[in-house]
């Protein structure tokens, strides 16, 4: 019989976080998990730290190039089974709860198709171990989307002092620490490909948070689930990031729109989004030449993009006007019922 939960992890040059994220899952109160590793071509010491731990791992892959965050999560999914996935990035540290929590939670919730827990910020130290006076800055408390199509994980950079202490819906769960119903997966699927892989990697989490609430899904937040996240793509950070983070960034941003978005909420929200996509066009004109390439790659995409957003708008569950409580400039939820049931 297969382990309950697929804890998958991609790695690309991961070496100075790989060892404390094993560790906390070696601490897992919950053990009915098994873990799988895919390794994106790293050239630092990622490969013989995952050595390491090949008797712990379930499956280990060493890809010959970097096949990005999609594709290589979407081998490991589709490559092993069990009702949830745990989609966690190598530079993440859970307490040993985390999985116990979010697995009963989910459990008794079967309208949540994801769930997230409480995720920090994971000190230069990489250990989540703190002195009770010690200020404790917030990662992500889930995803929320704003009129102009960005979107921000719920009190990023804030200082944790119990605003976000209730177990509620949020509009989708980091990618960092996402917990996924197998059946969620299965129904929102594209092809093959569960992350859409157009995408590569960075905001490949919000499209499949969209599609999700397209077909009905909830995504819980459960703060009692604790983990420590070594942030490093942050929007305050995109002039020190490499040219491909910003350049994919930038493809993706249009990409989820052309994808998920509908008519109405188009209009209701032309105003910001149409300013918002010429102060970037300014902004790449003038300062960042790198991520022009993301155009042509973009129009590469569009014919399949448009395929996929006829299929799934053919198949929603919720209206458009449903999906916009969604988009506010400040953090959004909704009550959450151990009640619901699709």
């Amino acid at each position: 019989m297969s382990p309950r939960v697929l804890v998958s992890i991609v790695t690309y040059n991961s070496a100075p976080y790989l060892k404390a994220c094993m560790e906390s899952l070696r601490a897992q109160t919950c053990r009915d998990f098994s873990i799988s590793l895919w390794d994106n071509a790293s050239t630092d010491e990622t490969a013989a730290i995952i050595a390491d731990y090949r008797d712990y791992a379930g499956a280990i892959h060493f890809s010959d190039n970097n096949l990005g965050f999609c594709a290589a999560h979407n081998r490991i999914i589709s490559s092993k089974d069990g009702d949830y996935v745990l989609v966690m990035n190598p530079d993440v540290i859970l307490d040993p709860l985390f999985l116990e929590i979010l697995l009963r939670e989910m459990d008794s919730d079967q309208s949540a198709g994801s769930a997230t827990g409480k995720l920090l910020r994971q000190s230069e130290a990489v250990s989540p171990v703190r002195r009770s006076s010690d200020k404790k800055v917030l990662d992500s408390t889930g995803m929320y989307m704003t009129p102009s199509q960005r979107h921000f994980d719920r009190g990023s950079g804030e200082l944790d002092v119990g605003l976000y202490d209730r177990r509620e819906y949020v509009f989708g769960a980091s990618g960092a620490a996402a917990l996924y119903r197998r059946s969620m997966l299965e129904d929102i699927r594209e092809g093959t490909e569960y992350f859409d892989e157009s995408f590569f990697a960075y905001r490949e989490d919000a499209d499949l948070a969209w599609r999700a609430q397209w077909r009905g899904w909830n995504c819980l937040y459960v703060p009692e689930a604790k983990g420590y996240h070594a942030r490093r793509v942050l929007p305050e950070n995109r002039s020190s990031l490499p040219a491909a983070i910003n350049m994919h960034s930038l493809k993706n941003r249009f990409l989820l729109r052309v994808k998920n978005m509908d008519a109405g909420t188009y209009l209701r929200f032309l105003v910001p989004i149409t300013l918002r996509d010429a102060a970037i066009m300014i902004y790449v004109l003038v300062r960042e030449w790198s991520s022009l390439r993301a155009f042509p790659m973009l129009i590469r995409a569009l014919p399949r993009a448009w395929a996929l957003r006829k299929s799934l708008q053919s198949r929603r569950r919720i209206s458009g006007r449903e999906i916009r409580r969604w988009f506010s400039y400040g953090p959004v939820s909704k009550p959450a019922s151990k009640t619901a049931d699709m």
